[in-house]
């Protein structure tokens, strides 16, 4: 039995390993297509607010972007498809993604912001940008950074008082009422099998702050580094439990190893010490 766990976990951190690797090709791929994109539409030179502005111009009346026969077929979390396909740039889920990973490409501090109904379903998703220490509301469905009549931008705080609310979107035609900031979060765990099985209480009762303490944005809606994530916790966890089934059996069953580090070390200090010459 123990021959099997061991051979089991062996093959298995090999697999592992072997995706982890792949991940890390494929998220720094993505990141390179991203830089390559923004610095194609936002200058060098910009300042922070200015960076924002033209990735929403670029957003309202960038190139002529292909049509997708079957939307419905598309990656919603692959950066290449976001930000080139006309369906998925109207849709506030995926246009908030697409403006994320441009964002985020340019320097930006950037996360999303999902509002939610009396029911805690999602009814618009905009983001939240770090602009002079203050995150400032960005829809990027309506391609607009949230301001008052005087132009000052404003957070979600502001935005939760009806009157700021109404005056602010009363400057975006054809903005929804409904999409107020009566309540949002960073993360829906209801979306989880089984209404997320009471985690969000648990979480809460834990860290009040959680879904602001680590910017989930990144890890929820790029693949790429959601796998690379998941494969190096995989490889750290089975890297815990070989170091743990090498332990019992060495200590416990008392069963002979090959040890891979000794007789590296051992052949390193045969290859590199010098020879001795019989006479």
């Amino acid at each position: 039995m123990f021959r099997t766990a061991w051979r089991t976990t062996n093959v298995l951190l090999a697999l592992v390993f072997a995706s982890l690797i792949y991940s890390a090709g494929w998220e720094y791929s993505v990141r390179q297509y991203l830089k390559g994109f923004s610095d194609a539409v936002v200058p060098a030179a910009a300042s922070p607010e200015q960076k924002v502005d033209f990735i929403l111009n670029w957003m309202r009346s960038g190139a002529p972007r292909p049509v997708a026969a079957n939307p419905e077929e598309l990656s919603k979390r692959d950066p290449e498809a976001t930000l080139n396909y006309e369906q998925l740039l109207a849709v506030c889920g995926t246009a908030t993604n697409a403006f994320l990973n441009l964002s985020r490409s340019t320097g930006l501090t950037a996360r999303r912001l999902l509002l939610l109904g009396p029911d805690r379903a999602t009814k618009h998703v905009v983001a939240e940008v770090l602009l002079d220490n203050r995150w400032v509301i960005v829809d990027p469905t309506y391609r607009v950074i949230m301001r008052d009549p005087q132009g000052q931008l404003l957070t979600r705080q502001d935005l939760k008082k009806p009157d700021v609310f109404a005056q602010a979107i009363s400057l975006v035609p054809g903005y929804p009422p409904a999409y107020d900031y009566s309540s949002y979060a960073h993360v829906r765990v209801a979306r989880l099998p089984l209404q997320g099985l009471g985690l969000r209480r648990v979480l809460e009762g834990i860290s009040p702050n959680w879904d602001e303490a680590f910017d989930w944005s990144l890890l929820l809606e790029r693949e790429s580094f959601f796998v690379l994530v998941s494969s190096a916790t995989l490889a750290l966890f089975f890297l815990l439990l070989r170091a743990y089934l090498g332990w019992y059996a060495d200590q416990r069953l008392k069963i002979p190893r090959f040890h891979f580090r000794e007789h590296f070390i051992r052949a390193a200090a045969v290859f590199f010490s010098t020879p001795e010459i019989e006479r």
